[in-house]
């Protein structure tokens, strides 16, 4: 491409990006709305309610008979929450025998959880109303086609049922009852589940025996499969039993949105600002990419239909700093180029292309967590997953191909080839180079202490204590917060709790301390809460409006939750092994950067020990996340041993490593710094939801920038050395030897 053609390209991107701005945030008048208003919005923020039913009785269900009992009572549940009027309720299968079903805007946990929960009652009545069999006496309902070319439903009774149905059907023929409600006909036979008319079929040809009868109407594919399984779920004998539930109230999640878009908002711009300081005009063209990343992000969850959650945020956000990784090696190694004495042109071509594999690399490795946390994760965690997953892929769109098109530009203008444009000093140095050598392999010893005292040190608090501070989403139990509209003494609500033993945990929270938290280890079902929260509400006198939140987590869930915890770290670590191993074609890389990663996993154990950290849900997707970013910074670091040892020609193994240390060290501790900015605000301005994923991220950053510097590098150091010596040592023996050898020859 030209430089004509691509200033012509540089414009119009500017012009998209303000188009694209302009569109999210305010639409196109009467043809578009604005996309950010398409964005659906978590229950956490708009409010309402969810549950996770269990089937109960499966176990001597095979895999097919147990996944059409699911098919089946999706079927009904869905009927049913349909029925209550609530705007884009989902009911969805989770894992094989759960039923998850998502009510916005619903505010009555124990109405809608025992509504959608109960058996459902299938009835056949006549015009009259008067029922004469119910689901217990269907046997099947099939689809099938009916004489003239159509859809049909076949019905079979058991033996009671085949007589019930003979004589219901010839009172219908003989039209000797009294219609008694609109629209139905005397010859006609009802379908109700729940009271709810699905069907009422007339009967033509006189009494039907046999046990066995076609309903007909004009009946699509669909339309026949969603009655024949209604029919069926109605003579369901499964049990649904409550196993997870949250409700949250609207205003509680818009105050969290508004506080994470506000802290978002100024994380993003001390980027902008942090950019333009260190990188100069490099800066510019970076955030230039943010912009159009941001728009990309947000745009693309409103095609995609994707669902924004409070952790969906911070993941969105925590890209933001990925997405400033990717330019901060891109930029630190056209620096490289620029003071080896390249021009500025040739600087950022070269720059690119070395940087390239090193971006990628970090990228893949960060998305391969992000891919095992939205298998194994819950509903919230899936959410931070799947925005961080499309936020790395935005990030090396822009990083690659807008960064590059402007830094081009850049480079071939006259104008601004000057060095201080880039960020080059008038010493020749960059900012925030380190210009000496540090000795990190001589001093690995003193490392691996500070870092097995750390672990020991975690070990020691939670042995003191009795184990790790885990949630009720890891152990089951219950939650229920109340906006007392005062600030009430812990020990009247402890009080007030008494007669229910639950031996509750009561914490402040809210402004001024007026809700109070109540959590306790006794998984209690909608009923029970009721119970509670009327005793509550007898002794302080608040409205059921001010309960602003309860959560349930089934003894089972919490050991689901622990297990893929365990499961999602090894698939991890697993598939980044692999993929070093291939990427970098020697064990040894892949070996330190595993122990590193298990490294960290124990450091963040051990912040979470001795500072007694409650370890909940979004503790799994930190972990992951902490896996992914060590591994970036890693790469990184292995990435510039491995071209080291390759083309240079001086020093040893030892000299070499600290070398490539010292020449990453900018780039991590930039990067690191600028993860920690985009969080820092967030865990500041925000709630607990948001805090309880941005602080293990937070550890995390820094574990995973000191490991990669203080444990792998040293680490691959002790893989290449051990039994037989160091690269420098062998030289120097070689060299002695062909000395020696000269001298003889002498």
């Amino acid at each position: 491409m030209n430089y004509k053609l691509k200033r012509v390209v540089a414009v119009l991107v500017i012009l998209l990006i303000a188009f694209g701005w302009y569109v999210t945030l305010f639409g196109l008048g009467s043809v578009m709305d604005p996309t950010i208003n398409k964005i659906k919005l978590g229950l956490d923020i708009k409010g309402g309610v969810y549950v996770v039913m269990e089937a109960q009785d499966t176990e001597k269900m095979s895999d097919e008979e147990l996944k059409e009992v699911m098919t089946q009572t999706q079927a009904v549940i869905e009927k049913r929450v349909n029925e209550m009027g609530l705007a884009e309720p989902t009911v969805t299968i989770e894992g094989s025998d759960r039923i998850r079903v998502e009510l916005p805007g619903a505010d009555d946990a124990e109405e809608a959880i025992n509504q959608i929960g109960k058996t459902a009652q299938l009835q056949f009545a006549l015009a009259d109303g008067s029922v004469v069999l119910d689901g217990s006496n269907v046997k099947t309902a099939t689809t099938g086609t009916a004489e003239d070319g159509g859809y049909a439903v076949n019905l079979e009774f058991d033996s009671t049922g085949a007589k019930k149905f003979e004589e219901a059907t010839a009172k219908a023929y003989g039209q000797t009852v009294t219609p008694a409600i609109d629209g139905i006909q005397a010859n006609e036979i009802m379908i109700l589940l729940d009271n709810q008319i699905i069907s009422h079929p007339g009967v033509k040809d006189g009494p039907i025996p046999g046990g066995k009868c076609e309903i007909t109407g004009g009946f699509t594919q669909d339309q026949a499969k969603e009655l024949a399984a209604l029919i069926r779920g109605g003579a369901l004998p499964t049990e649904l039993k409550e196993v997870t539930s949250s409700v949250q109230t609207a205003k509680i999640g818009f105050n969290a949105l508004e506080q994470s878009v506000l802290a978002g908002l100024i994380g993003l711009a001390l980027i902008f600002i942090i950019m333009l300081v260190g990188y100069r005009l490099m800066g510019l063209t970076a955030d230039i990419a943010l912009l159009l990343y941001v728009v990309i992000i947000l745009n693309a969850m409103a095609l995609m239909g994707s669902v924004l959650t409070l952790p969906g945020i911070a993941g969105i956000i925590l890209s933001v700093g990925m997405a400033v990784d990717a330019n901060v090696v891109i930029f630190s190694r056209i620096r490289e180029e620029i003071i080896g004495g390249k021009t500025i042109r040739v600087a950022v071509q070269s720059g690119f292309k070395r940087a390239m594999s090193t971006v990628i690399d970090s990228q893949v490795t960060t998305f391969i967590a992000a891919i095992i946390l939205y298998q194994v994760g819950t509903s919230s965690v899936k959410g931070f997953a799947w925005t961080l997953m499309i936020g790395i892929l935005a990030s090396l769109v822009t990083a690659v191909l807008i960064t590059q098109l402007y830094l081009s530009i850049l480079s071939e203008s006259k104008r601004f080839t000057r060095k201080g444009f880039f960020g080059i000093k008038k010493d020749n140095t960059a900012t925030f180079q380190i210009k000496r050598d540090i000795h990190f392999i001589r001093h690995r010893k003193i490392f691996y202490i500070i870092t097995v005292a750390i672990m020991l040190i975690g070990l020691g608090f939670g042995l003191v204590r009795g184990g790790l501070n885990y949630g009720i989403d890891f152990t089951g139990g219950t939650m229920i917060q109340v906006d007392m509209g005062k600030q009430v003494p812990v020990s009247d609500v402890e009080k007030s709790l008494k007669k229910h033993k639950l031996d509750p945990e009561i914490i402040y929270s809210g402004e001024g301390n007026e809700e109070v938290v109540i959590r306790t280890m006794e998984a209690l079902d909608a009923d029970q809460r009721a119970e509670v929260i009327n005793t509550l509400k007898g002794d302080f006198g608040f409205e059921d409006s001010d309960v602003v939140a309860q959560e349930l987590f089934g003894p089972s869930v919490g050991k689901e939750l622990r297990n893929n915890a365990i499961k999602a770290i090894l698939l991890s670590a697993l598939f980044m092994l692999i993929y070093i191993r291939l990427r970098f074609s020697e064990w040894k890389f892949g070996g330190a950067a595993l122990l590193g990663v298990l490294n960290d996993v124990l450091i963040l154990i051990a912040f979470y020990a001795i500072f007694n950290v409650q370890v909940n849900n979004p503790f799994i997707a930190g972990i992951l996340t902490v896996v992914g970013y060590s591994i970036n910074d890693t790469i990184v670091v292995f990435d510039r041993i491995r071209e080291n040892m390759k083309y240079s020609r001086r020093g040893g193994t030892e000299e070499l490593i600290d070398k490539s240390i010292t020449q990453t060290l900018g780039r991590s501790l930039m990067t690191s710094f600028t993860t920690l900015v985009v969080m820092i605000p967030l865990f500041v301005m925000t709630g607990s939801a948001i805090r309880e994923f941005t602080l293990p991220l937070m550890v995390g950053v820094l574990a995973g920038a000191c490991s990669s510097i203080t444990i792998c590098s040293p680490l691959y150091y002790e893989f290449s050395t051990r039994g037989r010596g160091s690269k420098y040592l062998r030289d120097v023996k070689k060299k002695k030897a062909q000395r020696k050898k000269d001298k003889n020859e002498k």
